[in-house]
Order: C-alpha cells, then sequence, then structure tokens
C-alpha cells in the first residue's frame, strides 16, 4: 500500500540531510530535525496504537439458512489507559458478502465500541466467524500496524427451503395395515413387546403397569409403521452438472430499511437440486412421513429414513456440505440403496442427466417393487447440453412421473403445478376407465 505522505517525508530527509552536508545553511539543519523527529514520532506512535486492544465477536446463533439475515455484534476493546484516535476493523471471514469491517474513531482508554453487522446469506456451507483485523496508525498515517485474530467459532448455513403447499403423493405403499415386523428405534403406533429399561431410553416409552408388576422400570418396544418410506436421491455426478457465473446484487437501500433482499438461486443445476431435495424433506416431514437421504456428493451418503425434527436437521446439514465432484453415476447410486428399502418405498430421483442411465435407475427400482418419480433438471437452461426433453417423453411414455424443472423456475409454483397435473392425469385415466360401455 503507497502512502504518499511518507514519501514526502523521506524525500524532504534525504534532501534536507544532502543540503545541511553540502552547504550547512541552518535551514537545511532545521528541516532535517523536523523530518527526524516527525518520523520518528509517528513510527513511535505506531508502534503502540495496538497495544491492549482486542476483540470479540458474538452472534445469537451459530446455524441459519440460505437467505437469512445473520447479525453479528462486533465488541473492540480498549485496555490501556491510551486513547486511540482510529482503529480499522477489517472481517476476512470467507462467508459471502460478510458485513461488519468498519473504521471507528477515538476509542478513549479503558472503553469499549460495539456495533452490529448484518449478513446476508447467499451461500450454503460452514464458514469461520474471522480471521478479524485491527489495524491503525499515527495520525498523519505515515505508518500503519496490523493485529490479526484467529475465528473462534463457524456459522453453519443450511440449504434454502422453499415453501411447498402440495407434491405429489409418490406412489408407494398406503398408510395403515399390517405391522411389518420390523424394530424401530423411534416410537410408532405399533407397540411389539416390553423390556428392561436401559440409559437414555425415553421417558414417553414407559409401561408403567408392567413396571409395577415387575418391580423394575420397563419401556416397550415398537415395530416400524407400514406407510411407505420417502427416498430422496440427490444425483451430484460431476459429469451431469451444469452451471453459469452469476452476480449478486445488493443495493443500499436494503440496508438502510432493514429489508430483506430478493434472493435467486445460483444458475447451477446442484444448488436447484439440494433446494429441492431440502423442500422435499422438510414437506414430508411435516406431514410425519420417515424420509431418506442418498446422494453421491462428493462421497457416498445415506441418511435412513426416518420420521422426526432431528430427521430434518440431519438432511439439511448434509446437503449444506453436498458439491458437484461426485464420481457415482444414478443408476449405481440407486443400486447401492434400493436393496436396503423396503418394498413399496418410494423413491424421488432428483438428476440434471438426460441419459439413458435414469431409465437404468427407474427400471432398477420398477424391479424391486419400489415407485420411483422423477424432478428433471433440464441442464439446457443451465447452460448445459440438450436432451431433457426427449428423455421426459420417454419417461412419461412408460407413465413415470416427471416435473420438469427449469432455470429461473418458481420452485413453490413447479412443484405445485406437478402436483395438479399428477391429479388431472389420474382423473382422466379414471374417467377412460369408467367410460367404457357395459357388455
Amino acid at each position: 500500500m503507497k502512502r504518499p505522505g511518507l514519501i514526502v517525508f523521506s524525500l524532504i530527509l534525504v534532501l534536507s540531510a544532502a543540503g545541511m552536508f553540502i552547504t550547512g545553511a541552518p535551514v537545511y539543519v532545521r528541516l532535517f530535525a523536523l523530518s527526524v523527529i516527525l518520523l520518528g514520532g509517528a513510527w513511535l506512535w505506531t508502534s503502540f496504537s495496538l497495544t491492549g486492544m482486542t476483540v470479540e465477536r458474538q452472534a445469537r446463533s451459530l446455524r441459519a439458512s440460505v437467505g437469512d439475515i445473520f447479525e453479528e455484534n462486533f465488541e473492540i476493546h480498549n485496555n490501556s489507559r491510551i486513547p486511540r484516535l482510529w482503529v480499522e476493523v477489517l472481517n476476512q471471514s470467507d462467508l459471502p458478502l460478510a458485513a461488519g469491517s468498519r473504521l471507528l474513531t477515538w476509542i478513549g482508554g479503558r472503553n469499549n465500541r460495539n456495533y452490529l453487522a448484518r449478513t446476508w446469506l447467499t451461500r450454503r456451507g460452514a464458514f469461520p466467524l474471522g480471521p478479524t483485523t485491527l489495524s491503525s496508525g499515527d495520525p498523519f498515517g505515515l505508518f500503519t500496524v496490523k493485529k490479526t485474530f484467529s475465528p473462534v467459532d463457524s456459522l453453519l448455513v443450511l440449504p434454502l427451503i422453499v415453501p411447498i403447499k402440495q407434491f405429489t403423493s409418490p406412489p408407494g405403499l398406503l398408510p395403515g395395515g399390517k405391522a411389518i415386523r420390523q424394530r424401530s428405534l423411534e416410537i410408532t403406533p405399533h407397540a411389539s413387546g416390553v423390556r428392561e429399561y436401559v440409559t437414555g431410553d425415553p421417558l414417553k416409552a414407559i409401561h408403567w403397569p408392567s413396571t409395577a408388576k415387575r418391580g423394575q422400570m420397563m419401556v416397550k418396544e415398537f415395530e416400524r409403521d407400514p406407510q411407505a418410506e420417502i427416498w430422496l436421491f440427490l444425483d451430484a455426478f460431476a459429469d451431469v452438472q451444469a452451471e453459469k457465473p452469476a452476480e449478486i446484487q445488493q443495493t443500499w437501500q436494503d440496508w438502510m430499511f432493514r429489508r430483506r433482499p430478493e434472493l435467486s438461486l445460483p444458475v447451477s443445476t446442484l444448488e436447484y437440486g439440494i433446494t429441492i431435495a431440502a423442500s422435499l424433506a422438510h414437506y414430508f416431514i411435516a406431514q410425519r412421513r420417515a424420509v431418506g437421504l442418498v446422494t453421491n456428493g462428493p462421497v457416498y451418503t445415506v441418511i435412513p429414513a426416518e420420521r422426526s425434527e432431528r430427521q430434518e436437521s440431519k438432511v439439511l446439514e448434509t446437503l449444506a456440505f453436498v458439491n458437484g465432484k461426485g464420481q457415482l453415476p444414478l443408476p449405481s447410486l440407486v443400486d447401492a440403496q434400493s436393496r436396503q428399502m423396503p418394498l413399496g418405498s418410494s423413491a424421488i430421483l432428483i438428476t440434471p442427466s438426460f441419459s439413458n442411465d435414469v431409465l437404468l435407475a427407474v427400471e432398477n427400482l420398477q424391479r424391486r417393487n419400489q415407485r420411483p418419480v422423477i424432478i428433471q433438471l433440464m441442464a439446457e437452461s443451465f447452460g448445459g447440453r440438450p436432451g431433457g426433453e426427449a428423455l421426459a417423453e420417454k419417461l412419461a411414455f412408460r407413465n413415470i412421473p416427471v416435473c420438469k424443472v427449469y432455470c429461473g423456475a418458481d420452485l413453490t409454483e413447479t412443484l405445485g403445478g406437478f402436483t395438479a397435473r399428477q391429479n388431472g392425469q389420474e382423473m382422466v385415466n379414471w374417467q377412460k376407465l369408467t367410460s367404457i360401455p357395459s357388455i
């Protein structure tokens, strides 16, 4: 960083020293002495300008979602008796659009300054809150000194969840019926017996009549609900992803009036797929459906199907770290997990692929009496190669439900409209069936 003041005073020092030794004129002696005193005093002032200065960063919550406004409190402590004329706070976090960098003036001795920074979260992932650098110097700006503080906490940004009012019910087994006689770690309507209490068992699972009869704590055991499980398959295979660079725009009016900016998803099939997977997981778990997740970005990851708020947290945390560098194609992903899925389970495949690999994955699921639904990200609209429309026609010819998602589409309307189209198609099929004349 160039400092014009330092360059000017250095030239004055050199020229005055040369004039003093050559001519010996008093004016050069005075100018030389003044330059030495000014530069030496400025350097000495700078050396002690950050002595006793510390910074603390505190946030109400270290978990947030894309689209939220993250609030963080910065507190600058001057533990010295010497006041500070100016201190610059630089937030060097990797968080996109990170706020918090500010110039503070006149911090008195044994005094503190604090302020609130608001950051609009636009990207999922984990971001350290720091490092934070304090910079200060002399009143003339000749010298500067910096002091860096390492990050203490990290912020976890979960994927964006769009509101889904309705989505086609995946064609799996219907609710109710006979228990399938498989043990469940969660409480279901199907109790199969009792056992002795083990540390960690929920108190609401205690069977009090058996406890009173045997004189020791007894808890109920449960079997899995026969309602169909829903499995979300997120295709993060590197060879099928498409993406365009996008710029994030923000205006000073949004920050001045504390308005939440309007968020648009990056032009990326992966980001659209992650948002859809997160939204569907939230939607089905809210309906008390057992939801599981399978993805390959970058490693093969499986979250067993469960129904609970904790399950939603596990799914969102996993999706927060997914990237588009997977090496496992969709058919292999489905084949690896379909063997572990109960008969009649519903599989929602979220993929930008337009190759026949999708047909192979569908056939694999159908052979195992599992019901697929395809959410096809049209790669051509994201800057990828064409071919999605032809695949959608092949799937529709096989009576496979297909929801086509284009870049820039409103996901709430797209997924809800897909439900309406499916219901309309079912009504048409029913009318055709009932219109057949009797013999």
